[in-house]
C-alpha cells in the first residue's frame, strides 16, 4: 500500500520536481496542502487533508498532528522546533510511536559559515571600510593598518551546543584559538571544551567573540540580558543566530552604546521583520541580516535530499537523521 505524504512546504522550481520524483520513486503519494508556504519559518495552519497522511512534511499545525492517528512520522522543514517542543505534544507522539525529525543538518553549515564570515568581518574591520567607500572614501592607511586584528588565537564562546556550534568549531579549527561551548549538562562527549551554565559568567569574561545559538524556550527567553552583557569582556563582539527572543534587545542596545559590547551581528531578532524605526538599526557597530543565516542557493534541494534520505531510512527501518522524538 502506498505511503501518503502530506506537505505544506512549497519548494522552489527544480527542488519541487526533485521532491515529487523522489516520492514517486519511493512509491509514495503526495498530498500538497492548499495552504502551503515557501518560508520554512511560517507556522502551519490547520488542514483537514493531513488526516489522510501517514507522513507529514513541513510545518504542520501541532494540534492537527496530535489528533491524527494515521501519522507515523513528522518531518519538520526547520532546524528549530519551538512550536512542537511541548510536553503534551511529546507525550502524544511517544504514546503512539510517532517519529519526529528536524532539518538541522541542512542549516548547520550555512549558519556556521555566516558566523565565521561575521567574525572575520569584525576582526578585519570590513564594515568600516564598506561604509567609507560608500561615503568619504578617505585613505585611512595609518589608522587601519595597525588597528585591524586577526582571528587566530582568539577565544570564541558558543552559547548552546548543537549542530551549528559543532560545525562552527570545525571551521574555527585552522585559526588555532580556544572554542568553548556552554551546555546545561555537559556529557563529556562534545569534542570541544564545554562548561556549565554556572560557569558562564567566568567564561564570558574570557571570550573575544560570544555566539548565541540558543533555541526559544521558557528557559532561554531573554537569556542574553544586562547581566550577561556586563559579564562579557569589554569590547568583545556578540552574535545572534539563535532566536530573537533569547536576547533582551534593549539591554543589548545599551551595551553597544556604552561600548561594553564592541559590536554585534544579529541574524535573528524580535520581532521579525524588525521595524525600520527600531533603535538596533542605528546602534553603534551593530549589523543586521534578515534571518539569512541558514539560507543558501541550494537550500530547497538540500531539504529535499535530507527528506528523501530519511524516507529511505524510514522505509527500511534504519535510524533517522536529526530525530528529536
Amino acid at each position: 500500500m502506498s505511503l501518503i505524504v502530506w506537505s505544506n512546504y512549497e519548494f522552489r522550481p527544480g527542488a519541487r520536481e526533485l521532491f515529487t520524483a523522489g516520492l514517486a520513486a519511493a512509491g509514495c503519494t503526495l498530498l500538497q496542502s492548499a495552504q502551503s508556504s515557501r518560508s520554512v519559518l511560517t507556522p502551519g495552519r490547520p488542514d483537514l487533508l493531513l488526516a489522510q497522511a501517514g507522513i507529514a512534511y513541513g510545518q504542520p499545525a501541532p494540534d492537527d498532528v496530535m489528533h491524527n492517528l494515521r501519522l507515523r512520522w513528522v518531518a519538520l522543514s526547520t532546524a528549530g522546533y519551538t512550536r512542537y517542543d511541548r510536553d503534551d505534544f511529546r507525550a502524544a507522539m511517544r504514546a503512539r510511536g510517532v517519529v519526529v525529525t528536524s532539518a538541522s543538518a541542512v542549516f548547520a553549515n550555512p549558519c556556521a559559515e555566516h558566523l565565521l564570515a561575521q567574525m572575520l568581518a569584525f576582526t578585519r574591520e570590513l564594515p568600516k571600510y564598506i561604509l567609507n567607500q560608500a561615503g568619504p572614501r578617505a585613505w585611512n592607511y595609518a589608522d587601519g593598518r595597525y588597528s585591524i586584528e586577526t582571528l587566530s588565537g582568539k577565544t570564541v564562546l558558543i552559547l548552546g551546543y548543537g549542530a551549528i556550534g559543532k560545525r562552527l568549531a570545525e571551521l574555527l579549527a585552522p585559526f588555532h584559538g580556544r572554542v568553548i561551548a556552554v551546555r546545561r549538562t555537559p556529557r563529556g562527549d562534545e569534542g570541544m571544551e564545554t562548561v556549565t551554565e554556572a560557569e558562564l559568567p567566568r567564561t564570558l569574561a574570557l571570550a573575544d567573540h560570544v555566539v548565541n545559538t540558543l533555541p526559544e524556550s521558557p528557559a532561554t527567553r531573554g537569556r542574553c540580558n544586562m547581566a550577561f552583557f556586563a559579564a562579557m569582556k569589554r569590547g568583545a563582539c556578540f552574535y545572534n543566530i539563535g532566536r530573537g527572543t533569547t536576547v533582551n534587545q534593549d539591554d543589548l542596545f545599551g551595551a553597544l552604546k556604552s561600548g561594553q559590547v564592541g559590536g554585534a551581528y544579529l541574524d535573528a531578532l524580535d520581532p521579525e521583520p524588525l521595524p525600520p524605526a527600531h533603535p538596533l538599526w542605528a546602534a553603534p557597530n551593530c549589523h543586521i541580516t534578515p534571518h539569512l543565516g541558514g539560507g543558501h542557493r541550494e537550500q530547497d534541494e538540500s531539504l529535499v535530499r535530507h527528506f528523501l534520505e530519511n524516507l529511505r531510512r524510514f522505509q527500511v527501518g534504519e535510524p533517522l537523521i536529526d530525530r528529536i522524538i
